[in-house]
């Protein structure tokens, strides 16, 4: 079975968010979509191993921040390579609380919801959501999957439904975090020392060369 099949389906980027005990968590998802018109209802896998999972879980709610193709790459990687467990998060972005949830800023829209049912599979647990609260945040395009892809240069979190384990091009620099490969025309050994990953903001010396 040639799993890259499943990269013809339609994906985009949003962050899930939801409260740990009155703190503010959420990680990156590529898999939302709406079920129902009315009553509105939306749908998101989540992976079990993520924190959010349990949030979630706890909680009952949850909230959609559509990304969009200018919302800051770091966004991702802060949602994306970092456990909520130990990181705080919401504070490397700016972000508001919209029908009580905390939603990214940087967004072009947003969407809240209760948790009404839940479809278990071994790995994720898919939530479906009733819808309480939504909004437009700015009229940008949306960031589909294959733009993070193609454009931002990203690659997908191990815990992703669609994560597919990629191989590197020999002698390439790649960022042991997040999978960013460096392709710039200036050499790696010759990028000054503050240099960081565009996706997940770790330094130059988190890259290893492949």
């Amino acid at each position: 079975m040639n799993n890259s099949a499943f990269r013809a389906l339609s994906y985009g980027v949003y962050v899930l968010s939801t409260w740990d005990n009155g703190r503010p968590t959420g990680c990156t998802v590529n898999s939302v979509m709406q079920i129902t018109s009315s009553p509105a209802t939306i749908a998101v896998s989540v992976n079990k191993n993520n924190y959010t999972h349990k949030c979630i879980e706890r909680s009952k709610r949850f909230a959609v921040s559509v990304l969009h193709e200018q919302s800051a790459p770091d966004i991702i990687g802060t949602f994306g390579f970092s456990s909520g467990r130990d990181t705080n998060k919401f504070d490397k972005v700016d972000y508001s609380v919209k029908g009580m949830m905390p939603i990214v800023d940087n967004a072009a829209a947003y969407i809240v919801c209760e948790v009404e049912k839940t479809l278990e599979t071994d790995t994720h647990t898919v939530f479906l959501g009733k819808v309480t609260d939504a909004d437009v945040l700015e009229n940008k395009p949306p960031m589909t999957y294959a733009y993070y892809h193609n454009v931002v240069k990203g690659k997908t979190a191990k815990n992703a439904p669609t994560y597919i384990e990629e191989k590197q091009e020999k002698g390439k620099w790649v960022c042991s975090v997040c999978g960013y490969v460096y392709d710039g025309e200036t050499p790696f050994e010759d990028l000054p020392e503050d240099f960081r990953c565009p996706v997940c903001k770790q330094p130059k010396s988190a890259f290893v060369k492949k």
